[in-house]
């Protein structure tokens, strides 16, 4: 099951980075990493977001060595104005769009339409080098619904003094020699209620949370295209994902049912890197636009892109408890709104 939800994420992020081939991009040189970083970035929020979802589901600790296993699905859903960026020519040294746009769509968009962009680099002796590009559209149309997946399995062990430490482990994985990826999160959850005297007896609990999650993503780019602008040589594209919150978690715990709610802080950050060698082709044109010619030149490891998420949020779930057998769902209130479903085996 872990390796299963892992794959669900590694699909999606190699989904999102080959909505284009990734190298083409290369041909804005300069330009390519402002291009790339507006393309991604509801992507990479999205599941920064998610991932800092799914720690529990009651504010109730477990009781000493208990323990729960949690399987949760998070959807982080994407703001209507992130879902297209403005193109902003004054932006981009060398690019132009030349069917007069004035937006692109992000990754996320329900535009999957392709964009042409043009590339003009002076050489600074009167000509130019030139080529072009698709841009592509969005791929939220081969996704059930418009937000960013995240799955998430965990487990949570009680030990003394009420709290309780919550693991999410994957350990290197490797899939078809092309894609490697590995996942670790650790969260410490105590309960508060025990230092209230009297107040321990009611059905209300109340626990502060503290949890770290980090994922790792590395995939070969292949020169699937001889034919184009772009030699591949040694390609590799690596995501590095690090987010961490900090939530006050109450709850309402009766036999059969669960209320929860929290509040709390987001922070996460991705690093995005192209490594490898790209050996880009252009045409050389003269300022009347006539062909001379083409020149390659090859660049090392170019694209090195910044992705933060932070701010409030505010969860509120329910949660059904048939025996150790549970089934829950909560909606998070933050910069991109976040449903969460899923079961938990769990045995106080």
């Amino acid at each position: 099951m872990k390796k299963l939800l892992l794959i669900v994420s590694i699909c999606f992020v190699t989904q999102v980075s080959q909505a284009q081939e990734l190298e083409t991009i290369l041909l804005a040189a300069d330009d390519a990493s402002k291009l790339t970083e507006n393309y991604l970035n509801p992507a990479m929020l999205g599941l920064m977001y998610g991932m800092n979802g799914g720690w529990y589901t009651t504010a109730k600790t477990h009781k000493k060595f208990g323990f729960d296993l949690t399987i949760s699905f998070h959807a982080s859903f994407v703001p209507d104005e992130d879902q297209m960026f403005d193109f902003i020519a004054n932006d981009y040294m060398f690019l132009s769009l030349p069917n007069g746009e004035t937006s692109l769509p992000t990754v996320m968009s329900e535009n999957d339409s392709e964009t042409v962009v043009d590339v003009s680099i002076p050489n600074g002796d009167g000509t130019f080098r030139v080529a072009s590009f698709d841009m592509p559209g969005g791929i939220t149309e081969d996704l059930p619904v418009n937000a960013v997946p995240t799955p998430m399995v965990q487990l949570g062990f009680g030990l003394p003094f009420k709290t309780d430490v919550k693991l999410r482990i994957v350990p290197k994985l490797n899939f078809d020699d092309s894609v490697e990826a590995n996942l670790f999160g650790l969260g410490l959850q105590h309960d508060l209620m025990q230092h209230f005297g009297p107040l321990e007896k009611l059905p209300l609990n109340v626990s502060v949370l503290v949890a770290f999650t980090n994922m790792k993503v590395a995939y070969n780019i292949d020169d699937e295209d001889a034919t184009d602008d772009v030699a591949v040589t040694n390609g590799q594209a690596e995501f590095k994902m690090d987010t961490w919150t900090v939530q006050a978690v109450a709850s309402l715990d009766f036999k059969i049912v669960s209320f929860y709610g929290s509040l709390g802080y987001n922070n996460g950050k991705t690093t995005a890197k192209m490594k490898g060698d790209y050996t880009i082709t252009y045409d050389v044109e003269d300022g009347g636009g006539n062909n001379l010619g083409t020149v390659s030149e090859t660049i090392t490891d170019p694209l090195s892109l910044d992705f933060e998420a932070n701010g409030m949020r505010a969860t509120i779930g329910t949660r059904l408890n048939l025996g150790f057998f549970k089934i829950f769902a909560d909606y998070t209130l933050q910069e991109y709104n976040t449903a969460s479903a899923g079961i938990a085996f769990s045995f106080r």
